[in-house]
């Protein structure tokens, strides 16, 4: 690859990472709001946030500030979103706005994703040690 490639796909990275953080906003979740697009061929082919499922109410949290064990990641509900259409999430980038934890890291690989582009990195980094054992290409944008 040229260097101009290098940065277009950077330039491109950054701004879709930019969305995720927008679509976070969606998220009813007050510890930590997080977003993720799933992209393939320059297209949006998924979304998600993290909150709960579908019929609960958007309360994420107990009173204690504790989050409910039922709320998903949103990396969890742009996958599910997709195996609900007709794309295919084979070959696609996942941009996420935190990095992902160790159960969304086994269904990223599952579901066919090759790169992971996330902004904030967790402290425990064992879903993305997984991610690079699967041969997954995994890129740490800080700026934004």
């Amino acid at each position: 690859m040229t260097k101009s490639h290098n940065d277009k796909q950077t330039l491109i990275d950054s701004r879709y990472l930019r969305m995720a953080r927008i679509w976070a906003e969606n998220s009813y979740c007050t510890r930590r709001q997080v977003g993720a697009l799933m992209v393939k061929g320059n297209t949006i082919i998924s979304d998600g946030y993290n909150g709960t499922p579908s019929g609960f109410d958007n309360i994420c949290e107990d009173e204690s500030g504790v989050t409910y064990p039922y709320v998903l990641h949103a990396e969890a509900n742009a996958i599910t979103k997709v195996a609900r259409s007709n794309n295919s999430s084979e070959g696609s980038t996942l941009y996420i706005t935190a990095s992902p934890c160790l159960e969304c890291a086994k269904l990223i690989i599952q579901a066919g994703i090759r790169r992971v582009v996330f902004h904030e990195l967790y402290r425990i980094t064992d879903g993305i040690d997984l991610l690079r054992k699967a041969g997954i290409e995994v890129i740490h944008l800080e700026e934004n």
